[in-house]
């Protein structure tokens, strides 16, 4: 169990940059993230593609700004938890909030939740008894070349992630472990320089593609899954081999049990007073494409405004005394200070 704060619970951009805020008023945080890194759809969804519209950034890609983000946070030294999905927010008897993970327990004096348009899981396979292998010799993530080194690995899916993977796999393992590509037909949502590198790696020998539906598994004697089935084009079926199957067919975003929490909804996304980001519960904060108000714009440039004013709204809630005056980072020796500028004065 983590004492806290603050929990923010989301950490694309704008639950990064509500941590930044939250640190920089002296606050301890603690950031929660249900994929295994920071970026949330940033990352997940455009990564590399530019973004034109951040302030002072004319041109920065998904992966670029998170980093920046990161970097910016790093003084303040948040607990970044992630692959932890927030199942339970619920009052304690104290006035505080527990939150809660399949994993953890956080308790905070206030929670804000920055969940964008929600989790994002990925889209499962769903052939019969796979579950029994997932994490073992089924994984619907993204893995680290080098778990497959010396494996037949076979992966499902024809995005730009997919094509990413069969060529980081193809290009550490070599012809002499090909990896095989599967995919419906030989059509690819992906830039045109990955299909590219794609084509000519197939054409050295170090990836193989096949048209075809998943629709089976096939399993040794021991139980150990050792094929994936497959329903081809022409209508004729065929097994494939494999000690590894990746199956990368994008992400879903779930809303998921944020609405379960009792918190006033409207169109699916969290009412909140646009000043605070108040929402019906006392103590609960919410900023992003996560909610809604009059006017609200799903922009990221509105989800820092939104995080600065959720921040000083927390603050005032937690430590009344400590709500005022504004101070300003060009000039508070206290907020360079937490931010590392300056050196902190040395006690006897």
């Amino acid at each position: 169990m983590t004492d806290t704060d603050t929990v923010v619970i989301g950490a694309g951009p704008a639950g990064l940059y509500q941590a930044f805020q939250l640190g920089l008023l002296g606050l301890r945080v603690a950031l929660v993230d249900a994929l295994p890194h920071a970026g949330g759809q940033v990352v997940e969804l455009y990564g590399d593609k530019p973004i034109y519209d951040i302030p002072a950034l004319p041109l920065c890609t998904g992966h670029e700004l998170v980093a920046r983000l990161l970097e910016q946070l790093q003084p303040l030294q948040p607990g970044l938890h992630f692959g932890h999905a927030v199942q339970t927010l619920q009052p304690t008897a104290d006035g505080r909030w527990q939150v809660g993970t399949a994993q953890h327990t956080f308790t905070a004096g206030a929670v804000v939740i920055a969940a964008g348009v929600g989790a994002f899981e990925p889209r499962r396979l769903k052939l019969a008894g796979i579950e029994a292998f997932e994490g073992a010799q089924v994984f619907h993530r993204r893995q680290p070349a080098a778990r497959f080194a010396g494996q037949r690995l076979v992966i499902v899916g024809g995005d730009e992630t997919a094509l990413e993977q069969a060529i980081a796999c193809a290009e550490a393992h070599g012809p002499s472990h090909p990896v095989t590509l599967v995919h419906r037909r030989r059509v690819f949502q992906a830039p045109d320089e990955l299909v590219q590198r794609f084509d000519a790696l197939c054409d050295a020998g170090a990836v193989r593609f096949v048209a075809g539906q998943p629709n089976g598994l096939d399993l040794a004697e021991d139980g150990r899954l050792q094929g994936l089935q497959l329903l081809g084009p022409d209508g004729e079926t065929q097994t494939l081999p494999l000690d590894a199957l990746q199956v990368l067919l994008g992400l879903s975003p779930k809303l998921g049990p944020v609405t379960e929490w009792g918190l006033a909804l409207e169109r699916k996304q969290l009412v909140v007073d646009p000043a605070t980001g108040a929402t019906s519960q006392p103590g609960v904060y919410a900023i992003g494409d996560v909610v809604h108000y009059p006017g609200k714009k799903r922009l990221i440039a509105c989800a820092f405004h939104e995080a600065t004013m959720a921040a000083h709204a927390v603050l005032a809630q937690l430590h009344p005394d400590q709500a005022g005056p504004l101070l300003y980072t060009s000039s508070s020796t206290l907020l360079q200070q937490r931010l590392g500028v300056v050196a902190a004065p040395q006690r006897d």
